[in-house]
Order: C-alpha cells, then structure tokens, then sequence
C-alpha cells in the first residue's frame, strides 16, 4: 500500500477528475486536491500533464495522468478494491468503463451540436447506448448489483449532467427505461457520488452551457440558474 501524500489535479466540471474523487473517497483515502483553469494552463501543470488533460494524481515527487491509469493504480495500491475479484468479471467491467467515456463523448457531441438536426441525431445515439445499459442492468442497485464498482463510479458523472439537461427540457434520452433510472437514483444517492463536486457544480455546469453558442444554449432560459 502507498502512502505517500496524494493530491488530484482537478477541474470543476470534468467528469473524468469525478471518477478519481469516487474511488478515493470509497477507498477512504486523503487526498489534496488542487483546481487548474484550463483556459490558462500553468507550466507546472503541463510539466506533469505531457497531454494537457486532468486529471493528473501527484504521488509524492511524482505523477500519473490519464483517469484510467489513476483508476487502476489506486486499485493496485489502496484498500477497498473496487474491480470484482474475478478476472473475467473484472475484464467485462473494463470493457464497460471504456463504454462510460464513450458515452461521455456522445454527451460532449450533444451540448456542442450547432444545430437541431445534429442535436436530435446526438440524442437518438445516446438514448440507443441507454438502450443497451438498460438490457444489461440486473436487479440493482448497482451495475452489478450490490456491490459498488468502478463502473458505478464512472456513470455517476454520467447521469449528472441529466441533472441539468433536465431543466433545460426532456429530450427523451433516458425515457422508458426503469432499471436506467433507478441506477441513476441509487447513484445519485451514494456519499462518494454526491462529494465528487463542489455545491456549486450545478451552477458552473449552466454557465459553461450557456456559454457555448451551441443548440441546447438556445433553449436555455436565461434567467434561470
């Protein structure tokens, strides 16, 4: 087990920083973490961030980057594992995780779409991808049932931006499916989930939508927050 003194480089926003936060804090593992502008990033970030990506985990005088190499080091050197103990299981689970940010990209492709017909389309392959977490989900409360994994840990920021798309309008990405929905509730539930972010998470999140002169910045209500 390390011990040497942690500290997560971080971004308000960045689902990927989330996945990191979830696995120390279920680990109950301390750590420091540290906010970078990524607009204005610093030599010394980028001294240790060769990609100009968070999250980076200093360790010590040293650094790791990427959140799927931060996830699988703190699995191999912290306590509380959070990958299944057998290996084909645990492979499967990978495999999910990789689908996680793939996920996370069609996100990203729908609150950048210029436009209603690439929104729609953006909205009809993330709800085709929910599709298939729908057929595979069991009985819950997890993705694997009881126990908590880094799967779970990966969609939490997932199902978080909903949050916030859920005040802008229903575009039906997450509709007609239960087993979906009551993951997405047991998830937004879990301490570890809820902490990943600051209180104003939420605000920021807005903000930086309504920002982006994008198709979903033109249905935001500017007045609400």
């Amino acid at each position: 087990m390390s011990t040497a003194p942690l500290t997560l480089v971080s971004h308000h926003l960045c689902p990927y920083v989330q996945r990191a936060v979830i696995s120390l804090t279920e680990k109950s593992v301390p750590f420091e973490r540290v906010y970078v502008d990524l607009a204005k990033k610093p030599p010394w970030f980028l001294a240790i961030s060769p990609l100009g990506k968070i999250p980076v985990l200093e360790i010590g005088d040293r650094a790791i980057f990427e959140s799927a190499v931060i996830l699988e080091y703190l699995e191999e050197t912290q306590p509380k594992p959070l990958h299944p103990a057998d290996p084909l299981t645990r492979a499967e689970h990978r495999a999910w995780i990789e689908f996680g940010s793939s996920v996370l990209n069609d996100i990203w492709g729908f609150y950048v779409a210029p436009d209603a017909s690439a929104f729609e389309a953006k909205a009809r392959t993330l709800s085709s991808k929910f599709d298939q977490l729908e057929r595979r989900l069991g009985a819950g409360p997890h993705f694997d049932g009881a126990a908590f994994s880094l799967v779970d840990a990966v969609f939490g920021p997932v199902f978080r931006y909903f949050n916030v798309f859920d005040k802008i309008g229903e575009f039906g990405v997450l509709s007609n499916k239960p087993r979906v929905a009551a993951w997405r509730s047991a998830l937004a539930a879990r301490p570890s989930v809820k902490a990943a972010v600051g209180h104003d998470y939420e605000t920021r999140l807005w903000a930086f939508l309504r920002a982006r002169n994008s198709h979903i910045s033109s249905l935001m209500n500017p007045e609400e927050v």
